[in-house]
């Protein structure tokens, strides 16, 4: 599926920022079902429910490179306290369930890709509980593609927010952006990426959620200089239920170590996920079996810093 490029919209002004030579090929959601789905009727059941959804998110990414034309010529670069905080409040009230704020590594940049603000504001969005721990189904795989959809409809209008208080900005949809979200987010603070190579959040959902981003150039967002749970990491390596509940053998036991890698290490073995994921209703087993998923995060981050003593 081809997603829409920015390249028609930009100026010949703008200073793009671009990946580099450690970033990652990119992998589209649709593309990776079509390749993995086949002909085949799971594949098809799989999909029909989603391909109104599909059909909104590529609307709502068009919008996204297309509105950057939108942009003031002389914009503010400095946002003030009460900007910011109208902006965290319409981010709220829009659905978003956690917000924070890096400087883009151009290691995150899909190979190809530019984006034009090298600052991010990152939003997770919760997939709801009660349809993902049914998963796989037809409600898990609807909801995962509900997330995706709103998503693109919130960065879209977060973008118009900041353009409407004088900013420039640039909406990253959840399906077709530029950047590798996952990594994004946990230099934003929002959470670590756990075995199954998805975010883990502090929220009692854990990784049952989605991402996307607006960049920027305003220039004193709090950006986050450190990351909370790093903890995190070290109960994956000993919990493995993620690993041992894959139907696909996709998660590895000990992560790949690939120097060249934005995060320098692999989970996940992407050719192996996808065919569930395409075949059986988005597939969404790691999630519902995540410890996070099922528990509250503050118990179990006690619980393992005491077992540590």
């Amino acid at each position: 599926m081809k997603f829409p490029s920015i390249e028609k919209y930009i100026n010949k002004e703008d200073l793009l920022i671009t990946s580099n030579e450690h970033s990652r090929e990119q992998q589209h959601i649709p593309d990776l079902m079509r390749e993995y789905g086949g002909g085949t009727l799971a594949g098809l059941k799989s999909r029909k429910h989603t391909l109104h959804r599909m059909v909104g998110c590529l609307y709502e990414a068009r919008k996204s490179a297309s509105s950057i034309d939108k942009n003031p010529k002389m914009a503010n670069k400095v946002i003030s306290d009460a900007d910011l905080s109208e902006l965290e409040k319409y981010a709220k009230a829009l659905g978003v369930s956690d917000i924070g704020y890096t400087k883009v590594d151009q290691r995150h940049i899909f190979k190809r890709e530019r984006i034009l603000y090298e600052n991010a504001i990152v939003i997770t969005m919760e997939m709801k509980k009660d349809k993902i721990k049914k998963a796989p189904s037809k409600e898990a795989v609807t909801e995962i593609f509900r997330t995706y959809y709103q998503l693109g409809v919130t960065v879209n209008k977060i973008s118009d927010f900041l353009r409407k208080h004088g900013y420039k900005a640039m909406a990253g949809p959840a399906i077709g952006g530029a950047v590798s979200y996952v990594p994004l987010a946990m230099d934003a603070g929002l959470g670590v990426i756990g075995k199954h190579g998805l975010l883990i959040s502090d929220k009692n959902y854990g990784p049952s959620l989605r991402i996307a981003a607006v960049y920027t150039d305003i220039e004193n967002l709090p950006i986050t200089k450190e990351n909370p749970h790093m903890w995190v990491k070290e109960f994956c390596n000993k919990c493995n239920k993620c690993l041992k509940s894959c139907p696909a053998g996709a998660i590895y036991k000990e992560s790949i170590r690939v120097p060249e890698d934005p995060e320098g290490y692999r989970c996940v073995d992407v050719t192996k996920c996808a065919t569930p994921f395409a075949n059986n209703y988005g597939c969404t087993v790691c999630i519902k079996s995540c410890t996070f998923f099922n528990n509250d995060y503050e118990k179990i981050k006690q619980s393992h810093l005491k077992n540590l003593k």
